[in-house]
């Protein structure tokens, strides 16, 4: 059933709580592990396109804020300097490996305007033409939607670049190893499913719970994404982030995290 190997364009979302410590400052160490994957995987050949997460966190934590700030204006002011961040870091740890990243930052009405969701595709066909790395990110310093949680947040917005730029998966990496048919928090005996032939009214019920005090996600996001890409025809995984060595058996077909099958 899984045929990850044969994917060549893959929409790859990081979130907050895989590429920052608790802290909301950088976890190094995975970020550079992360890195280092996923510049490997684009050398074989993938086309990578990167959603990431984490300017807000990043800004919290850059300026020793124990959390991401309520007030609206905050979180935008918090986000411009967590994405200057966010970007810097990109490019100097990409840059070791050769890869070339580029920044794409999207708002509400961009995805609502088929003009400009055309040249958001255009844009995109020509970095990955190019071989680069495009990054995108909602743009939370002008944008509320997603910090207001209004339309969703990156869960979602992955799904949507999926969908646009014609991808034949969404990878979401996140803090947890798969869908459990409970929460494995708070229930130790809760099994993993490594199979979503299709969401069901049970599959949705088994999501639940918000994210961390960093991130905005919880599982009930990852399956909202899931129902956006495969009713795309896209195939999904959601697999923890945590070592990202695991990338490597994803791409040979073995049984890591949750697929949710596309609809043909």
């Amino acid at each position: 059933m899984r045929n990850i190997s044969e994917k060549k364009r893959i929409v790859i979302k990081l979130g907050t709580s895989t590429i920052a410590h608790k802290t909301g400052k950088l976890n190094i160490r995975r970020m550079t592990n992360l890195v280092r994957v996923i510049s490997d995987l684009h050398n074989s050949g993938r086309e990578i396109i990167l959603v990431s997460s984490g300017a807000v966190g990043l800004g919290a934590g850059k300026l020793g804020l124990p959390e991401k700030p309520k007030e609206t204006k905050m979180k935008q002011a918090v986000a411009a300097i967590g994405q200057c961040e966010l970007m810097h870091v990109y490019d100097d740890m990409f840059e070791k490996y050769s890869v070339t990243v580029a920044q794409i930052l999207l708002t509400k009405t961009i995805i609502n305007n088929p003009n400009h969701c055309e040249n958001f595709k255009n844009t995109i066909e020509s970095l990955v033409g190019m071989d680069v790395i495009p990054i995108v990110n909602e743009n939370d310093t002008i944008a509320i939607d997603e910090l207001e949680l209004e339309i969703g947040e990156n869960d979602s917005l992955s799904a949507l670049v999926a969908e646009l730029s014609g991808a034949d998966l969404l990878l979401i990496l996140s803090d947890i190893d798969a869908l459990y048919d409970d929460d494995p928090r708070l229930n130790p005996d809760a099994q993993p499913i490594s199979y979503v032939e299709k969401i069901t009214p049970e599959i949705e019920g088994m999501a639940g719970g918000a994210g961390t005090s960093l991130g905005t996600g919880g599982m009930s996001t990852k399956i909202n994404a899931a129902k956006i890409a495969t009713s795309a025809g896209i195939d999904m995984v959601i697999m923890n982030g945590r070592d990202p060595e695991k990338l490597y058996d994803l791409f040979e077909d073995k049984e890591i995290g949750t697929v949710f099958k596309a609809i043909n």
